[in-house]
């Protein structure tokens, strides 16, 4: 595919290396990654070629799988195999397993009993002491962040309504339901965290 024709999401250039610098403490001794939702495929792209130690799964719906293929089959990494179409509410989940987990702009796309799907689904596919990343923006005790956050929410129920920002207590308890303890919150530009767990 010519490069014209890949994907291309500004916000995937703007936040890739605040994000990387969280992952290359976090996954240091990782060694094998699934993407939940890798959407254009620059993350998997940027991640894997920085993070040569680790096999980087990408996964999303069919429909976002040729533009992954274009950007990993012009990075040709030895790190990045096929990318695997995933449906987190309908499946199948590829077999793992993983000890790595990682999603980026994902929990406010998705219709919460998708979320909650997709955290179900953990248990099954992750190492015994995988760990979890996952990125994007956050409510805090059922408020909003910043002004920036409760316009970008109201954009996205007009859009949609099972649209909306997650609130960080709420995703907290279905990772402790999947076995899995938060151990960091990172604050991250625009208003954004990455918030790492840790399977207990």
């Amino acid at each position: 595919m010519p490069m014209t024709e890949k994907p291309f999401a500004p916000a995937c250039e703007r936040n890739r290396e605040p994000i990387l610098a969280v992952l290359r403490d976090f996954f240091a001794d990782r060694r094998h990654v699934l993407e939940v939702g890798s959407g254009t495929g620059q993350h998997a792209v940027r991640f894997a070629a920085a993070l040569p130690q680790l096999t980087w799964q990408a996964s999303d719906r069919a429909e976002y799988l040729p533009g992954i293929r274009a950007w990993l089959d012009e990075a040709a990494l030895p790190n990045t195999p096929a990318p695997f179409e995933l449906d987190v509410a309908r499946g199948p989940w590829p077999a793992g397993p993983f000890d790595a987990v990682f999603s980026a702009n994902t929990l406010h796309i998705m219709a919460w009993p998708e979320v909650e799907a997709f955290f179900a689904a953990l248990p099954a596919i992750a190492s015994a002491d995988a760990k979890l990343a996952i990125y994007g923006p956050f409510n805090h005790a059922g408020q909003f962040t910043s002004a920036s956050n409760a316009a970008f929410d109201a954009e996205l129920r007009a859009r949609a309504p099972h649209m909306g920002i997650r609130d960080d207590a709420a995703v907290d308890a279905l990772a402790a339901a999947a076995g899995f303890v938060l151990v960091d919150d990172v604050a991250m530009p625009a208003n954004n965290r990455t918030r790492l767990w840790r399977r207990a």
